[in-house]
């Protein structure tokens, strides 16, 4: 029986250990922090072993295969003692893959990602295809190739992820756009982030699909640089195409050896320039797995949207309040302020992540009244903006910083959550950090 040692006892962590067990692993995982009660449980009923609070060298270098956790750098010493001993380390996504035939969809990207998976999640579940969604998303992979029989999946991939995989190859690929993100991971260097996202497109063949973003100059040049065999689908809002996605008269086209597709944008759900581009590669996608054209309108006229991703929460005396708590990174950010038609009090900070602000100068320009700063340090967000605002104020949680945004605004104004950072410094995660926000904001 071969031994699987799993670092990190969250979701990706026991679904991989409900796996193992289920093919005939020694299974044992190993957190160096708590393991929540909800997640003993399970191991504890699957009669699982595991240890919380350290890693037992002892008990993890006598490893066959190790799965670790995507929030584990490779970096830390007990994962260096495996690399020098040739102890394969992989990812959950690889490990799950490696039991499944099933069709995959895999979406990457700094930005995007979820809405993105949710949208194709939502565009062929409606076409009664038997779809699983997983990744960043809900039950892990591996913990639904144990439980379920789905035929396809959707899967959400970070960077850190797709850094653990070997042989995975998704019949279709999508890469929503590369701007930096996570620089802190990858020694500052951006090249090496953007060649982890490509690593999707890794073991794809001529019989599979790379979707991707055409006006994305980083995505543009890597294929200039690079050979990818697989069959390339671009979608574009700036250019017409001679094959792909692209807009045009405000409406989307897409042109495929499929069925002809166009839909005017004013029937979307989703609306934002980012957002189109997102419709375009769900639609591609769905296409490329037989779904009808009409099916894809009618499910791109209902889809509701993501939780967290720029979602109107409650408007205050005329004052709308908007939850942007997934915009971790400065292009999240971006995106979000472009959208905005109101003067904005901008609520942001949080965990840098080698953030460059800089290009958020014109839009916070043309479209910031105030800012209030969300995060144990603020430093580098006052050294930018301070000149460029009339009004920046520090605050210590979500409730403080919805009441000061609350008072500088003004009838008309919209209140934008959108950090542009991580939240780790004073919430569990973005969707903590959005829920408390929420909470403030109904009751104010």
């Amino acid at each position: 029986m071969k031994r699987l040692v799993i670092l990190g006892g969250g979701e990706s962590g026991v679904g991989t250990a409900i796996l193992g067990k289920k093919k005939r692993y020694e299974v044992f995982v190993s957190d160096a922090g708590d393991i929540a009660n909800k997640y003993k449980e399970v191991l504890l009923h699957h009669e699982i072993n595991f240890e919380e609070h350290q890693h037992t060298e002892a008990l993890i270098l006598n490893a066959d295969l190790v799965v670790k956790s995507p929030g584990i750098p490779e970096s830390v010493s007990i994962v260096q003692q495996l690399l020098k001993k040739e102890t394969l380390v992989i990812s959950e996504i690889e490990f799950a893959t490696k039991f499944s035939n099933a069709t995959i969809v895999g979406i990457t990207g700094s930005n995007g990602k979820t809405t993105t998976t949710l949208l194709v999640h939502h565009l062929l579940k409606e076409a009664k295809i038997n779809i699983g969604v997983a990744g960043n998303i809900g039950n892990s992979f591996a913990k639904q190739v144990a439980e379920e029989n789905f035929t396809s999946y959707v899967l959400e991939l970070s960077s850190f992820q797709l850094d653990g995989t070997k042989d995975f190859r998704p019949h279709i690929a999508v890469i929503t756009n590369i701007t930096p993100d996570h620089l802190d991971r990858y020694e500052n260097d951006f090249n090496k982030y953007v060649a982890s996202k490509f690593r999707i497109t890794k073991n794809q063949t001529e019989h599979d699909f790379l979707i991707y973003d055409g006006d994305d100059q980083v995505i543009d040049k890597w294929l200039k640089d690079h050979q990818i065999k697989a069959k390339l689908i671009p979608f574009s809002i700036k250019r017409e195409l001679d094959y792909g996605a692209y807009l045009k008269n405000n409406t989307i086209i897409i042109k495929n050896n499929k069925e002809k597709f166009s839909m005017s944008i004013a029937k979307l759900r989703l609306q934002g320039k980012h957002n189109l581009k997102n419709t375009m590669a769900g639609a591609l996608a769905s296409q490329l797995l037989n779904v009808r054209s009409q099916s894809i309108k009618d499910s791109l006229a209902n889809f509701e949207g993501v939780e967290h991703r720029l979602e109107n929460v409650k408007k205050v005396n005329h004052v709308q309040f908007i939850n942007d708590s997934k915009a971790t990174n400065v292009n999240a950010t971006f995106y979000a302020l472009e959208c905005m038609k109101q003067p904005v009090v901008w609520i942001v900070g949080g965990v840098d992540k080698g953030n460059d602000y800089q290009d958020l100068l014109p839009l916070v320009r043309e479209k910031v009244k105030a800012i209030v700063c969300l995060g144990e340090n603020n430093e580098k967000i006052k050294s930018v903006f301070f000149n460029v605002v009339d009004m920046m104020i520090e605050t210590a949680g979500a409730e403080e910083a919805v009441k000061v945004a609350y008072k500088l605004s003004q009838r008309g104004d919209t209140v934008l959550l959108s950090p542009a950072c991580a939240s780790f410094d004073l919430f569990e995660n973005y969707e903590d950090r959005g829920r408390q926000f929420k909470d403030a904001v109904r009751n104010l």
